[in-house]
């Protein structure tokens, strides 16, 4: 690698160029910034109007939603007209001017630069980069959740240098992105210094820090209106917890773990250990209420007869379906979890699975047919389609993309409805039942097409449709 001593080098760096008609960068041109400020940082020059040389206008972009307005800028200076490879592999270079020196040029010195071996940049912090191919970048740190490597993000959707590009760097100015990140790591610091020795309200913890007690005394409650109660079914909505915030014990919501930062929204409905024990008894009433086993699994803790079932019920209109069809659908059971019964979905194996949130059987039925109609439709070929033309269609926010009918190797037919907007997109497929055909004219068809894939929802109504003489040809009208 590079022979120069990082810890000594110096990079001065000269002729700034200033913000003004006729002298911006190039489209797309990463430059050293020199704010009106006097702060230093980056970025990627994206004029308003890209085509015009003359605009000053627009922003220097760092990075995902990350940018400086020119406005901001007083002189700029790229970074991506220099190859310091042949400087670097000097063991004597201390010092590296970057363009002529002259007295009317502005002269900025960096140094100070570390390697990754001397540890790494604050999280957030915006550095200035010597590369392993003599290049020069910049970018914003970016450290994974190990906290042992990361990456210095430089533009739009996450576009970075990793570690394995970067022989040395050294800070840039601090900015608001970095000084808040800051502010949060100290509050952190802070909010863990308080954490360590938390006091506990008597009143209101009577019956301890274990939330497991509290849960027992609900439980409690809970089984003299519903004898099935169980404690799994009361965590079926997330679980509160006991846990230290700000130097005291709270109740909270346990709402997981954000930038390893703890998310609990705190209980502040009452004052006292009973009231929150009360608490839990109707906040976790719907979840017992809707786990009653007599209901759930009236046909019994055989998933057989469900299965039966739902087969049975798609058959009558996937008239082709067959036992082999669906074995390439999921594979569903009834398992014992915790000591209640629970419906559950398995792809491989007995071990991998997970649970469904079906409240009745009749839930559970009706997943389980959705799932064999799709494998129904799967295992037809299609034979034939037909787009529908149609102009800009909106929908609730989202552009209808394409409405295509399908006829498959049985002689049924199937609908493919795509939307979506700038950033996303779906689709969904929709059979047609035997009940549309049933119909003896045209016109009754859609009225009974368009109860499967209503107008107001998809984009075309009756009108939209009933005018295209193809479609109705391709139905067989």
């Amino acid at each position: 690698m590079f022979k120069c001593d990082h810890s000594t080098l110096r990079l001065s760096f000269n002729t700034f160029n200033e913000v003004k008609a006729g002298n911006m960068p190039e489209y797309g041109e990463f430059c050293l910034l020199e704010l009106k400020d006097g702060r230093y940082t980056g970025g990627e020059w994206n004029p308003r109007e890209y085509k015009s040389k003359k605009s000053t206008e627009g922003k220097f972009i760092r990075g995902t939603a990350d940018s400086v307005d020119s406005s901001e800028v007083s002189r700029w200076h790229s970074l991506e007209r220099y190859d310091l490879t042949e400087c670097l592999e000097d063991e004597e270079i201390g010092l590296i001017n970057l363009g002529h020196k002259t007295e009317e040029a502005r002269s900025v010195v960096f140094k100070d630069f570390k390697t990754f071996k001397d540890g790494l940049p604050k999280q957030e912090q915006y550095c200035l980069l010597i590369l392993k191919n003599g290049g020069l970048g910049s970018g914003r740190w970016d450290y994974w959740r190990d906290k042992k490597s990361g990456t210095f993000i430089y533009a739009p959707a996450l576009a970075c240098y990793g570690m394995e590009e970067v022989w040395a760097w050294t800070e840039l100015s601090t900015d608001d992105i970095f000084a808040s990140e800051e502010k949060a790591e100290k509050e952190r610091l802070l909010e863990e210094e308080l954490n360590r020795s938390p006091s506990t309200d008597p009143v209101k913890f009577k019956y301890g820090t274990d939330i497991g007690v509290y849960y027992e005394k609900a439980l409690e409650k809970l089984r003299k209106d519903y004898p099935w109660a169980s404690l799994s079914q009361m965590k079926k909505k997330t679980q509160y917890i006991i846990t230290p915030v700000h130097g005291k014990y709270i109740f909270g919501l346990d709402n997981g773990t954000f930038m390893d930062s703890k998310l609990v929204d705190e209980w502040k409905d009452g004052d006292t250990a009973d009231e929150f024990v009360d608490f839990l008894c109707e906040y976790t009433r719907d979840a017992v209420r809707d786990s009653d086993p007599a209901v759930k699994f009236k046909f019994g803790t055989d998933v057989g007869p469900y299965l039966e079932k739902a087969f049975n019920n798609v058959k009558r209109e996937y008239r082709w379906l067959n036992k082999k069809i669906i074995d390439s659908a999921w594979h569903y059971d009834i398992k014992q979890i915790d000591g209640d019964f629970e419906f559950v979905s398995r792809s491989s194996g007995e071990s991998d699975y997970f649970v469904l949130d079906c409240r009745s059987a009749e839930d559970f039925i009706k997943y389980v047919e959705h799932d064999y109609q799709n494998a129904a439709l799967r295992a037809n070929p299609v034979v034939s389609r037909y787009e529908v033309k149609f102009g800009d269609i909106e929908i609730h926010g989202w552009h209808l993309e394409h409405y295509i009918f399908f006829k498959l190797k049985t002689g049924d037919y199937k609908v493919d409805v795509q939307a979506g907007d700038r950033v996303t997109g779906g689709n969904r497929e929709f059979f047609i039942t035997p009940y549309c055909f049933e119909a003896k004219t045209y016109g009754e068809f859609l009225d009974r097409y368009l109860q499967i894939v209503p107008g107001y929802s998809f984009g075309l109504d009756k009108e939209d449709l009933i005018s295209d003489v193809k479609l109705k040809e391709f139905l067989g009208y």
